[in-house]
């Protein structure tokens, strides 16, 4: 899965925009999300926390350090939802709408760019649910950490490329 996402994901620049639309995509969903409040005995959690647990659990199937420093970096994204989602509707429904479709939209220019279909076309759920996590992998890989990994990776990726042109 993430030798898929790094060869959809080569050009610095679709890179940077990842890092800034997948977050204000999350936001976006949060912001919705934060509105519905569930009560559970004395506990009261809303679903963009219920979320944020949920995805966690889903990724520390895959990497438990990157799950981990996804949870550090989603819980702040669910708290800054919530405080939105206090206002009124006019507004935290401008700033759920503008974050969810500008993200979007961010991400369909960084795919122009790279000169390569949005994996959401192809895998609408798999790219929904896999997109936090590979920007936490990029900011790793911008962070030069975990090297050994993304060395893996981009032999993969060489290894899919010349078994392509072989065919």
């Amino acid at each position: 899965m993430l030798t898929g996402y790094a060869a959809a994901h080569r050009h610095p620049v679709n890179i940077a925009i990842h890092l800034v639309g997948i977050p204000l995509i999350m936001l976006g969903v949060f912001i919705a999300l934060s509105r519905v409040e569930v009560q559970v005995n004395d506990f009261s959690f809303d679903l963009a926390q219920l979320a944020v647990v949920g995805l966690f659990l889903f990724y520390l199937t895959l990497d438990r350090v990157f799950a981990l420093v996804f949870l550090l970096a989603a819980f702040p994204v669910a708290m800054l939802a919530a405080w939105i989602g206090e206002a009124p509707l006019a507004a935290y429904g401008s700033v759920a709408a503008a974050a969810f479709f500008g993200g979007y939209i961010a991400q369909f220019i960084g795919h122009a760019i790279e000169k390569s279909a949005p994996v959401i076309f192809r895998h609408p759920i798999q790219a929904n649910l896999a997109a936090p996590f590979f920007t936490v992998v990029e900011v790793f890989k911008l962070l030069g950490l975990r090297e050994a990994l993304f060395l893996r990776v981009q032999r993969n990726i060489r290894e899919r490329n010349r078994q392509s042109t072989e065919h």
